[in-house]
């Protein structure tokens, strides 16, 4: 049996512990733990590789325990159940995680060491020539290399501001006390992307370091990853983080396309051979009122992830919710009511007067849309107001 690779301080108090989430990785855990027990060992890092079984049936635990590694059984089935139970019982003050594959090179483990001496809490491994780093050829899927993680990287960039370039990079290190504070909640394999995109949110350093990624060396069964279902999870995780993209933008566009529909077809203007009347007004107060639930739907999400600790309280969301009270609320929806039914009312006074006979449709609907579109925002707003105070109350 060989030894941990504890240098310069007790097992008991390690600098850093080596998490490696396993299912049925019998054919290279052997080798991942060596070379991670090499490179704490050469560097003169005091650490300890932890094993994560998630329900391995080849022998996987055992093999661990014959090279020195820590085994820690997770019964919540799931990649990112396995390295959170394999997190939790670290003992050292950082963590590098990695898949048991052999596709990740644990004797790169001292650079993420070195960068999370330096300060940073996070440090992201990435394997795309773009940051840096090396796809030996078999590696990696085309469709992944080229198409997948590039995009998912940049959407992450664009919409967290996160500074990688290769955000499904299984390899990183990170603080503990850093990682606790993020309250991570993925099982799956986006797990991974959650903990960036929640480290960006929180505020916390984030660094990047080229890593070379080899040919997956199992043989025994294919990779656990599935393209299409994960890669879905991955975009659907970002959008529930992003309200604003997911909610907000859309709903903006939806009530200026609504506005400009309404500014165009209320006096009836002719733009070449397109006459614009009362069906623009219906479909631009259709658009409106799609904006106007899709904006709600922006300001309900992230005050629920904020109660939640979901998402982080930024300064922009906390400055909207002490302009946007409930009684500015019920005044703006109430005065955008008294309009809506006030034009609705003289509708039906044109149909009095014609004895509640046919009525010009032309003119009379140009007072009936606008009617009955502001009665529906003014009453929206004023139910989104209470519901708004109702998720408010645990922030305050």
């Amino acid at each position: 049996m060989k030894n941990p690779s504890i240098t310069g301080t007790s097992v008991e108090a390690p600098e850093v512990t080596i998490v490696m989430p396993c299912l049925n990785e019998a054919d290279t855990l052997a080798t991942c733990i060596d070379k991670a027990h090499r490179a704490l060992r050469d560097a003169g890092i005091a650490g300890e590789v932890v094993v994560a079984d998630n329900g391995s049936s080849d022998g996987s635990p055992e093999i661990a325990r014959a090279h020195g590694a820590r085994v820690v059984r997770v019964a919540a089935r799931g990649y990112g159940s396995a390295l959170m139970g394999g997190i939790n019982a670290a003992r050292g003050r950082y963590v590098i995680m990695g898949d048991a594959d052999d596709s990740y090179d644990f004797l790169e483990t001292p650079k993420f060491v070195d960068a999370l001496r330096r300060g940073h809490a996070v440090v992201q491994g990435c394997r795309l020539p773009s940051g840096g780093g090396t796809v030996l050829p078999g590696a990696m899927p085309r469709l992944h290399r080229w198409l997948g993680n590039p995009v998912l990287s940049l959407l992450a960039r664009w919409w967290f501001r996160t500074p990688v370039h290769d955000i499904n990079c299984g390899m990183r290190g990170f603080r503990l006390d850093a990682y606790r504070q993020l309250d991570l909640r993925c099982t799956g394999m986006e797990f991974a992307t959650e903990m960036i995109i929640k480290a960006r949110l929180h505020g916390y350093d984030i660094a990047e370091v080229p890593i070379s990624l080899h040919p997956d060396g199992r043989k025994a069964h294919p990779p656990h990853l599935r393209t299409f279902r994960d890669g879905w999870r991955t975009l659907r995780l970002y959008l529930l983080f992003t309200p604003r993209w997911l909610f907000l933008v859309p709903g903006v566009l939806l009530i200026v396309l609504g506005l400009a529909g309404y500014a165009i077809a209320l006096p009836g203007l002719r733009i070449g051979p397109a006459q614009f009347d009362v069906h623009t007004l219906l479909f631009s107060s259709l658009a409106m009122l799609m904006g106007q639930q899709a904006i709600s739907f922006a300001l309900f999400a992230k005050a629920f992830a904020i109660g939640e600790g979901i998402l982080p309280l930024d300064r922009r969301t906390e400055r909207f919710f002490q302009i946007a009270t409930l009684e500015r609320g019920l005044l703006l929806g109430g005065a955008a009511m008294v309009i809506g039914l006030g034009l609705l009312a003289a509708v039906a006074l044109e149909w009095w007067r014609v004895g509640f006979g046919p009525l010009d449709y032309t003119r009379t609907m140009r007072l009936a849309i606008p009617g009955a579109t502001l009665t529906a925002l003014g009453l929206h707003t004023i139910l989104g107001s209470f519901f708004g105070s109702i998720l408010g109350l645990r922030r305050q």
